[in-house]
């Protein structure tokens, strides 16, 4: 049986995923993120510029893109397919619709989801597919 972290009540996914990541990284935590691909690329893009003092290191291995080699040891890799992450990774963060392939893999699932009735009403029917498959579901309200 798997455990999974709902963090949910968010105003802005992307950024809450910035400072999930930021703690992550300074925790020495090799992380995969998963969602569609347009939000993949704004997560890039907010890693790059949501904290003027500090960098993230990540890779976002769209679809098509080859990643070189070098920086399949980087500790943050955001693919829409989690199972083409290298290497061992701890957790994996789903700012998707879907409950995401090969779950089993990651130590820790979290769960994010914001208060946009769309991703709400998504984040329910995950929810209760995670209960339908026996998983122990974990509420974090976010308060940002």
């Amino acid at each position: 049986m798997g455990k999974v972290e709902f963090h949910h009540g968010t105003s802005d996914k992307i950024a809450y995923a910035c400072r999930l990541l930021r703690k992550a990284y300074r925790s020495g935590t090799r992380v995969v993120v998963t969602a569609d691909d347009a939000t993949l690329k704004t997560l890039d893009k907010q890693l790059w510029v949501f904290d003027e003092f500090e960098f993230v290191p990540h890779v976002h291995a769209a679809a098509g893109k080859v990643v070189p080699e070098r920086m399949w040891s980087t500790p943050i890799w955001l693919t829409a397919d989690p199972a083409s992450a290298p290497g061992e990774r701890q957790i994996l963060i789903n700012l998707g619709g879907d409950i995401p392939a090969n779950l089993d893999r990651y130590e820790r699932l979290f769960e994010v989801v914001s208060l946009q009735a769309d991703d709400r009403q998504q984040g329910r029917r995950r929810w209760k597919q995670y209960e339908t498959m026996g998983w122990q579901i974990q509420p974090h309200e976010v308060k940002d």
